[in-house]
């Protein structure tokens, strides 16, 4: 069974994001981490990239196949994951916490458009 914390918005690609100190952490589900299986690999951005809303963002590679990561917001990247890129399990044990991927400073801030958590689980749930 799939979580879905409340303290966070989602998007239809399975990504997570959360406002934190000015800033948006940004990681993969729990739904999403459960479908790839064991991931073996985690590609992502340096500090400074700008990244665009709905855009890949990086990859995250698992025994059954490669996926990308895409940018919930527009925005630069200001801290990335150097733990999940060492050990990508990280994401499949601790998704919504140690398994994030990265920060970013978003040129919006503003995660609007985003499901909450009620409404990601109806769309986990119909797909």
């Amino acid at each position: 069974m799939s979580e879905f914390p409340d303290d966070r918005r989602y998007t239809k690609d399975h990504e997570w994001a959360r406002a934190e100190d000015g800033r948006i952490v940004v990681g993969i589900t729990d739904y999403a981490q459960d479908q790839l299986g064991d991931v073996v690999f985690v590609g992502l951005p340096e500090a400074g990239t700008e990244v665009q809303a709905n855009q890949p963002l990086g990859e995250v590679e698992s025994t059954k196949s490669v996926s990308d990561v895409y940018s919930p917001v527009s925005g630069k990247v200001v801290e990335k994951n150097a733990e999940v890129e060492q050990k990508p399990e990280l994401i499949n044990d601790d998704p919504y916490g140690r398994g994030w991927l990265v920060a970013l400073d978003a040129s919006d801030g503003s995660l609007e458009g985003l499901m909450d958590a009620a409404e990601y689980q109806r769309f986990t749930e119909s797909s």
